[in-house]
């Protein structure tokens, strides 16, 4: 099956699956599958693939139906890791799933079933963390919190924030993607952002990271301090986000977003509305 060609499409899922349709129109397999965000220089003939509504339907609809119920919601999560030619991996699992249906899921000793499931899993943690490690600081009212990971999990969040402050206004930043999740009662959207900043953290709320952190400094027992053990319930690289580690008397912005990070690689997946 021909590989001598390369598949650009808009970055959304809807573009991903429409991927999937030219694919089996043509009868071939791409040797890459790029993003708008995927900067790379190859002899190998690029193709546009226009997303169309009409075909991501028929391909969306496809999956439940020969690939199983579960298999929906694996495919979405895995477009939201940070699996690097994460597309042509989730190509190659639907052409997968469509020859051997619902036992695709359990081929684990298949290399693409294998990293895919890997990623989600990763994911899958990292959000987990994420809902015990964010941070929110009350700004005029409203909470917002920073995040920097490795994975799109904002839309993961949603669901359990939303639950958890239904009546709450709150915005979770997702520096990393340039993204964040915005909610008001009943309304919520993940929206693209660029640079956002902080205000200035007001007297009570400086009052109040004063004694988070001295909450987190009291409850340690001394004589039982175990910084690896500290590291592997709690990574370092999630701490520069979490009130606990901050200086004592921070100026300017909580968490300073850092000059020389810009936007991961694959970008924004998707913006939605719920």
């Amino acid at each position: 099956m021909a590989r001598d060609v390369i598949y650009r499409y808009d970055g959304s899922f809807e573009g991903l699956l429409c991927c999937v349709f030219e694919s089996y129109d043509r009868r071939e397999i791409p040797a890459a599958v790029l993003s708008p965000d995927d900067v790379q220089t190859t002899l190998i003939p690029e193709r546009e693939i226009v997303a169309d509504a009409a075909k991501a339907a028929r391909v969306a609809a496809s999956i439940p139906r020969k690939i199983g119920a579960g298999a929906p919601g694996f495919v979405r999560r895995a477009f939201l890791t940070c699996l690097p030619g994460k597309e042509r991996e989730i190509l190659l699992f639907l052409r997968l799933g469509y020859r051997y249906g619902p036992q695709v899921m359990n081929l684990l000793t298949n290399e693409t079933v294998h990293t895919l499931s890997r990623a989600v899993e990763f994911l899958d943690r990292e959000s987990h963390l994420l809902k015990g490690f964010i941070r929110f600081s009350e700004f005029n009212g409203a909470l917002a919190a920073e995040i920097e990971p490795k994975n799109f999990v904002l839309p993961l969040l949603a669901p359990h924030f939303r639950a958890r402050f239904p009546e709450e206004r709150f915005l979770i930043f997702d520096r990393a993607h340039g993204a964040a999740l915005v909610c008001q009662p009943h309304r919520a959207a993940i929206l693209p952002v660029e640079g956002l900043e902080l205000p200035d953290p007001d007297e009570r709320e400086r009052e109040t990271r004063a004694l988070w952190r001295l909450y987190y400094r009291t409850v340690e027992v001394e004589g039982r301090h175990n910084p690896v053990c500290r590291r592997s319930h709690m990574p370092k690289r999630y701490w520069n986000c979490m009130t606990e580690f901050c200086d004592s008397e921070p100026t300017g912005s909580k968490n300073p977003t850092p000059k020389d990070k810009g936007r991961e690689k694959g970008g924004l997946p998707f913006i939605c509305g719920f």
